[in-house]
């Protein structure tokens, strides 16, 4: 067994398990904003069109989740040398590959730092909002904060830091600015077809429609009102969005997080073996942090998760449940 000399001289990574991404990221709920980053990214025609002809997304969606939970996980618990040498092969993949416009017949690549820089917000964004609204407590700070941490990952990209947004401000005017250019295109259409019916063995289709339709329809309704509309189906107000959100994240919070820890690749785990378990994410820590910080009446401000913004920067949220703490 190491010794605490060995935990102190281990390599915490990248964003250490001091920053709210290390807490954030342990959270059951990344599951269901990491679909919600599916249907806002596709909203960008360049962006989707350079996954669907690219890319097997049709046959392999699935794997396609999984190796995007593979690069967060190793980006985020992993050592810096993995966390770098996984940011050198998404980098080198996407200088190997580029899109067609069928309207103008322009070819451009994937790597452009627009399209780049949207995956990269509507992913931290989908992270971010579908966390708070379902019980992760945070203050207005530490959200700001999260954003700003993830200029890191935004390099490992191949994105310029100074040029990603650093706070919710920035995220919001981000949004408010690229929103012209959205439009749910075919290949939107083909995302959002797959994500309610993903192709699944005849057995499976009954789990199909009682589990995964509604994790995909509780993505789909944490969208921003924008999103809604350019898809054109509608989703349940706000107040009600909110409150399946924090029911499902107290349900998914009460299995023991070990457990769920046990899935593949189990970066968590191999992050507290490397540097003790004191590393352990836990929401709990970032309380801590709120407790300490937050004066009368700061820190735990209930919103609706329409956000103070169009394209939401969901307020802070009296922590839900975590029956695994």
């Amino acid at each position: 067994m190491a010794d605490t000399a060995d935990f102190e001289a281990a390599d915490p990574g990248l964003f250490t398990p001091d920053s709210v991404t290390w807490q954030l990221h342990g959270d059951p709920m990344m599951w269901v904003a990491g679909v919600r980053a599916l249907y806002l990214q596709a909203l960008h025609p360049r962006a989707v069109r350079g996954v669907m002809q690219n890319s097997d997304f049709r046959r392999d969606a699935w794997g396609r989740l999984m190796r995007t939970a593979h690069f967060v996980g190793t980006t985020t618990y992993g050592t810096t040398e993995a966390a770098e040498k996984a940011g050198a092969r998404v980098r080198k993949i996407h200088t190997m590959l580029g899109a067609t416009d069928p309207d103008t017949g322009e070819r451009y690549g994937v790597d452009e730092p627009a399209l780049l820089l949207w995956v990269h917000c509507a992913e931290i964004d989908s992270y971010l909002q579908v966390a708070r609204r379902s019980g992760f407590r945070l203050t207005e700070e530490q959200a700001d904060r999260y954003i700003a941490e993830h200029r890191v990952s935004a390099r490992l990209v191949g994105l310029d830091p100074d040029a990603v947004p650093a706070n919710q401000a920035e995220m919001a005017a981000y949004f408010d600015k690229v929103l012209p250019e959205l439009a749910a295109t075919p290949e939107a259409r083909e995302v959002d077809d797959f994500l309610l019916r993903p192709p699944t063995h005849p057995l499976l289709v009954p789990a199909r429609e009682v589990l995964w339709r509604r994790v995909a329809q509780l993505a789909y309704a944490a969208l921003p009102p924008y999103a809604h509309e350019l898809y054109g189906r509608k989703a349940p107000e706000p107040t009600t969005v909110t409150r399946q959100l924090r029911a499902t994240g107290t349900l998914l919070r009460c299995v023991p997080a070990r457990l769920r820890w046990q899935l593949p690749p189990k970066h968590i785990l191999r992050a507290m073996a490397r540097l003790g378990p004191g590393s352990r994410p836990a929401p709990y820590k970032v309380g801590r942090q709120v407790a300490i910080l937050d004066g009368p009446g700061e820190g735990g401000a209930s919103f609706d998760g329409g956000g103070r913004r169009r394209w939401g920067t969901a307020g802070s949220s009296r922590g839900g449940t975590d029956c695994s703490i």
